[in-house]
């Protein structure tokens, strides 16, 4: 099986920061992408960024210059760097992971979820 856990989420104030981590665990032959996703009550799920094992990424336009994507492969461990930070930020923050198992089979999973609330 394969385990993603979160970290780091919590209040700030608007205009702070917060960086979110998740680590990969378990059963990894590969990971191919990694991304954030985002859901705010009576609001569809949307994606925040993704990126490849190849370092490529991919933002919503809305925190484009504001929040950063990284991925360190040796850890299995992605992270979202979110400055400059809004009260439209203030959402349920999921981290996603697409690969394969060591026993060769494909795998979509999900974190848990980390809560994020910007407010002053």
């Amino acid at each position: 099986q394969v385990q993603l856990v979160e970290s780091g989420g919590g209040l700030v104030q608007p205009g702070g920061s917060l960086r979110l981590s998740c680590a990969a665990s378990g059963s990894i032959f590969s990971i191919n992408l990694m991304g954030w996703y985002r859901q705010a009550p009576g609001k569809q799920r949307e994606l925040v960024a993704g990126i490849t094992s190849g370092g490529s990424t991919n933002y919503l336009d809305s925190v484009k210059g504001r929040f950063t994507i990284s991925r360190d492969n040796a850890k299995n461990t992605v992270y979202l760097q979110m400055n400059s930070l809004k009260p439209e930020d203030t959402a349920v923050y999921y981290c996603n992971a697409r690969g394969t198992t060591m026993a060769l089979q494909e795998y979509d999973y999900w974190g848990q979820g980390t809560q994020v609330t910007v407010s002053s």
